[in-house]
């Protein structure tokens, strides 16, 4: 499997991301090139209202990869506490309101946790990666990196929920790690290696 591979998004920063993850879990070059779906807000937009991060993930990657006729990488991705009911899930990004700053919405999860102590603390991020093409399903992939609420924001990297989330062997937030060490723990980062593992394998089996 080798070519391009157009990620489903206008979003320079997460194509960046991922071609820094393809950049640091290679020994060579990754199998594809990884770009941005050309004239991505022209096409008519995928309802991501499923109740699973696998289901979003793939009808995405269905859905973009028929339209545009190529292969297709689709992302959905979010935090879980089990204490909240499995909230904010894959309302995550959607948490505190469609047009709501990532401040925003950690203050609200702080706010619904403000009472919740010790294990009720515990989180973990979900990240399902899909691939598809023309219509059909090349590779679904998830992946999951756990740790736990803060009470307070620490650290200026990252995104999202970073600040808040807390690695307790690292003794560190998402948001005070080093990109190199986000990428060997985070979801997105485990996700993204298996996703390589399976294309590669399948582009070795391509021309075996």
């Amino acid at each position: 499997m080798t070519g391009n591979l157009f990620l489903a998004s206008s979003n320079e920063g997460k194509l960046a991301e991922f071609i820094a993850l393809a950049g640091s879990t290679t020994s060579g070059a990754p199998p594809f090139k990884l770009a941005l779906l050309s004239n991505f807000s022209s096409f008519l937009a995928f309802d991501e209202s499923a109740p699973t991060f696998a289901e979003n993930a793939a009808g995405k990657a269905l859905h973009y990869s028929r339209l545009a006729e190529c292969r297709v990488l689709a992302d959905d991705s979010g935090l879980v506490v089990p204490a909240l009911d499995g909230a904010p899930g894959v309302k995550s990004a959607r948490y505190a309101g469609a047009n709501a700053t990532s401040e925003q919405r950690n203050e609200k999860l702080l706010d619904a946790m403000h009472n919740l102590t010790g294990e009720h603390r515990r989180a973990y991020f979900v990240c399902v990666l899909a691939v598809a093409e023309r219509g059909r399903p090349i590779a679904v992939i998830s992946a999951r990196a756990d740790g736990e609420i803060l009470s307070a924001p620490r650290g200026a990297a990252g995104f999202g929920y970073d600040p808040i989330f807390y690695i307790r062997e690292l003794h560190k937030t998402f948001a005070e790690l080093t990109s190199e060490e986000k990428s060997r723990i985070s979801h997105r980062g485990k996700a993204f290696r298996r996703l390589l593992e399976v294309i590669t394998a399948s582009s070795h089996l391509a021309h075996s």
